[in-house]
């Protein structure tokens, strides 16, 4: 029942699942209460009308779900999870960077929606107190990530039919009590719906660092296409649902007043239990993090210890200190651990962006796909060597680039402050990484090769090439 693997191949007499699967997932995972919350900001903090937000989600969310999608696409082809694959494009060494990034996210991510949960219970059912509540939570999406691949998917498989029927008849009632005036109430800026756009396409980038956790177990022959639209597809109409769905139900309530709350008055008992539905959500997403927190966590601890061979012991016993540590947290700091990790998140999505030009580029540009899986386990990198400079480098390039268009609390750069407090960093990211990529392997002139005996072409264990 506990699966086995954790970051090692799945060999191929292992394989199993279908290309629809990854639909399901990713429609089902992105219909949640974060999603309503970020889509309402298109009225409440950008001042969109209705039809001015949807245009912006809509084509936002169909950039960013095809980067997340060929992502995804790669899991059946190398058989291994996300982070790990880092090896073959950054080094051995090189990758740590990436991965440290990632287990960050995944572990706030993790916590914050223990927060959420605990309070949507507690609203829900005020007799149940915030602790009991944080405590039942995390222990069923740990006992879901523990359980592991199989399960995830099957729980979403059954997810999509009542969250997307809920999502759609409350939807409808929002609509046809909603005012003819209401819908046009806001005018646009080019700024509020730029900013909307870009909130929707970076939405999908915090999710490339695991989608092919979640595709790694399709047998190979199902191809590059199918894994890509299924995940492309579902990703998109999940989360651009979720937001369009948070533009309806503040298009027509006081000003200020919170998405969730605003829901649930608005849809009466549908709305009841669209909540209850949301909350199971938040659970079944939340073993999505715990997941690939300890995936994660196990690639940096397996990068030292090159000798070590994790399986599902490994796996059992992080998720369990990962959950203590995580929910000590959540109860220590519920009330302020949330907006200070947004924050924190909004940072650390620039080093995303890159990441994810780097991933595409080398799988389906220089490698093609065509990767020595035995290098990635070796304790020297194999062909990949220990550090790949041309693209630490473009990695590191493309975060430097962004700083100038940062935009936030903390700091605001100088070109964001003349656009008005909008952030474009993640899109002149990626032409600056792949541009500095090239031009470094080219001065390096020492291309690394797979040849048939997959041994190494270069003698360096500090990769140039």
């Amino acid at each position: 029942m506990i699966e086995e693997n954790s970051i090692g191949f799945v060999p191929l007499d292992r394989r199993h699942g279908q290309v629809r699967d990854l639909f399901t997932l990713w429609f089902t995972t992105n219909i949640a209460p974060l999603g309503v919350m970020t889509g309402a900001m298109a009225v409440q903090v950008y001042g969109l009308s209705v039809p001015w937000a949807v245009s912006a989600i809509i084509p936002g969310h169909l950039v960013g779900a095809l980067v997340l999608g060929a992502c995804s696409a790669q899991g059946p082809q190398m058989g291994l999870a996300q982070m790990i694959q880092g090896r073959g494009q950054f080094g051995r060494y090189g990758a740590l960077l990436v991965v440290t990034f990632a287990m960050l996210l995944y572990l706030g991510f993790f916590t914050s929606n223990i927060v959420l949960a605990s309070r949507s219970i507690h609203t829900m059912a005020p007799a149940v107190g915030l602790s009991p509540g944080a405590a039942g939570a995390a222990l069923a999406a740990a006992g879901i990530g523990i359980l592991g691949y199989r399960v995830i998917h099957v729980l979403n498989r059954i997810g999509i039919w009542f969250m997307g029927a809920a999502l759609i008849v409350a939807a409808l009632m929002i609509i046809h009590r909603m005012p003819a005036v209401v819908w046009w109430r806001n005018d646009v800026t080019l700024v509020g719906w730029l900013s909307m756009f870009s909130l929707a396409a970076v939405w999908h980038i915090s999710f490339c660092c695991y989608t092919s956790d979640y595709s790694r177990y399709l047998p190979p022959d199902v191809g590059i296409r199918g894994p890509l639209l299924a995940s492309f597809l579902g990703a998109a109409a999940g989360a651009a649902a979720s937001f369009i769905f948070g533009v309806l139900v503040v298009a027509d309530v006081p000003a200020g007043m919170d998405p969730m709350e605003a829901a649930g008055t608005e849809t009466g008992v549908v709305g009841t239990v669209l909540m209850v539905l949301f909350i199971l959500n938040i659970i079944s997403h939340n073993a999505l993090n715990i997941y690939g927190a300890v995936l994660s966590i196990i690639t940096m601890i397996q990068t030292v210890l090159a000798r070590w061979r994790p399986g599902r012991t490994a796996r059992v016993v992080l998720s369990v200190l990962v959950l203590g540590g995580c929910l000590a947290v959540a109860m220590l700091s519920a009330d302020s651990f949330v907006p200070r990790f947004i924050r924190v998140v909004i940072s650390l999505l620039m080093v995303l962006s890159p990441w994810a030009a780097i991933n595409i580029f080398d799988f389906y540009v220089l490698k093609r796909g065509k990767y020595d899986i035995a290098s990635f386990f070796r304790a020297d990198g194999g062909i990949y060597g220990l550090i790949n400079l041309p693209a630490s480098g473009a990695y590191v390039a493309g975060i430097i680039v962004q700083i100038p268009f940062l935009s936030g609390s903390f700091y605001t750069g100088p070109i964001a402050r003349r656009l008005g407090g909008m952030d474009i960093g993640w899109l002149v990211a990626p032409v600056v990484t792949i541009g500095v990529h090239v031009l470094l392997r080219a001065a390096a002139r020492t291309p690394i090769e797979i040849t048939e005996a997959g041994s190494r072409t270069s003698g360096s264990r500090i990769s140039r090439g």
